[in-house]
């Protein structure tokens, strides 16, 4: 049993050896790569691994680049593994350049891989153009008439802009400001429904794929929709809002003018009450001149009759005065 034990172990720990020498010295990768026209060394995959490089994602890449009949430096590729790139994503992109004969070199295709952006899927999109549909974009003509309107954008990758060139949202972005302009000049919202393709004219002639990592192909009018009459609502509103200015000054001038009716109320019952302060005073000089010999007793009477006679025909000129003072009365003039 104890031979059996000792046999196990020796046998577990050569297992396990044999596991290490082949993790190590990934000789299987090393014959793969030999017989494809990749010469590497042992050492080489060896050190690999010591770098935390799978040496299976460098040797794969490289006989995947040498069949289609690229020559890539292996320390280019491990460079780039290291900075975060995806190394079979690079590869695959410059094999469907090289086959769409698309020039793309290494540097070009790892800088726009470390950008973040898909090399093999702009590669894609040189061959075979996207497109992409925008948002309604609503515009309103001269006439005061809103249109919506909606468009497909053919876009091709501009492999030499994907590097610090804009994105599909500022395509998007300026195809709508195109759309608003081109609608917003028209006389008349007749003459966009009549020829939709002004617009793809006018928007194709501002150059909007300027800066941008694409470049556009054709801009189609997929759709026009009429929507409300903003310029007749704008007039109500402008109307609703002149009528409520204007009620705003009636209610001042109206305020004013009560305001004016109190003051002149406040003035007279002022001048009224100098009035009776002023008659009050009469008694007091008529007796200061009884007193002083300015005025005499007929002097006094003259002046009641007078008074008498005054207020006589004040009561005969109002309307409705009459002659008599009651029925059967004496005429006042006797």
């Amino acid at each position: 049993m104890d031979n059996t034990a000792v046999i196990i172990v020796i046998a577990l720990v050569s297992i396990l050896g044999l596991w290490l020498i082949f993790y190590f010295i990934p000789v299987g990768l090393w014959f793969s790569a030999l017989v494809s026209g990749v010469r590497i060394s042992l050492l080489q995959l060896v050190l690999m691994r010591w770098r935390k490089i799978p040496p299976a994602v460098i040797v794969n890449n490289l006989i995947s680049a040498t069949k289609a009949g690229l020559k890539l430096n292996r320390d280019d590729l491990e460079a780039h593994f290291l900075a975060g790139g995806r190394v079979k994503a690079v590869v695959n992109a410059l094999i469907s350049a090289d086959k769409a004969n698309i020039p793309l070199d290494f540097k070009t295709a790892t800088a726009i891989d470390l950008a973040g952006r898909d090399v093999l899927e702009a590669v894609q999109m040189s061959v075979k153009p996207k497109v992409i549909n925008t948002p309604p974009v609503a515009a309103v003509a001269k006439d005061g008439i809103q249109l919506i309107a909606k468009a497909r954008v053919t876009l091709r990758a501009n492999i030499k802009q994907l590097v610090g060139g804009a994105g599909e949202e500022t395509i998007l972005a300026r195809v709508g400001e195109g759309i608003v302009t081109s609608i917003g000049s028209a006389n008349n919202h007749k003459q966009v429904l009549e020829n939709p393709d002004s617009i793809s004219k006018v928007v194709l002639s501002k150059g909007l794929d300027s800066g941008t990592a694409y470049e556009i192909l054709s801009i189609d009018i997929a759709d026009i929709d009429v929507g409300k009459n903003i310029g007749a609502m704008l007039q109500i509103d402008q109307a609703n809002a002149d009528k409520n200015i204007a009620q705003a000054k009636a209610e001042e001038r109206r305020a004013m003018a009560v305001a004016l009716e109190q003051e002149m109320k406040a003035k007279a019952q002022e001048a009224r009450a100098k009035v009776i302060e002023a008659e009050a005073e009469i008694p007091k000089a008529i007796s200061d001149a009884f007193r002083s010999g300015n005025l005499g007793i007929m002097d006094y009477y003259r002046m009641e009759n007078i008074k008498a006679d005054t207020t006589m025909r004040d009561q005969i000129a109002k309307p409705g005065g009459g002659t008599s003072k009651g029925k059967g009365g004496d005429s006042p003039l006797k």
